[in-house]
């Protein structure tokens, strides 16, 4: 099992506009080989901003990697964040794990 994670910094208030956005897009993830599941979770909230992360589970690393030169992979990400800037403090964050038990 292989994990990817991308945290963002959401500004205070913007919470259900960046949910909204990510309800309605095309993740293109359905008929990837190796994709397994999806989740975007909401985290701790500060004065400036509220801390979500989307997490993919993949099969194995390979997958994942196979994916991110797909054109799934272009085309879900063909517009992330050009209409939406101001949801963002800061680029995502991106974390990759493997599974070791």
């Amino acid at each position: 099992m292989y994990l990817a994670m991308n945290r963002f910094r959401i500004a205070r208030g913007k919470e259900d506009e960046f949910v909204q956005m990510w309800r309605e897009r095309d993740s293109h993830l359905a008929d990837v080989p190796g994709f397994v599941r999806f989740h975007l979770l909401r985290g701790a909230s500060s004065d400036e901003y509220t801390l979500f992360s989307s997490f993919t589970e993949w099969a194995s690393e390979a997958d994942f990697e196979a994916w991110t030169q797909s054109e799934a992979f272009r085309a879900a990400h063909a517009n992330a964040g050009k209409s939406s800037r101001d949801l963002y403090l800061g680029p995502p964050q991106l974390e990759l794990f493997e599974s070791v038990i």
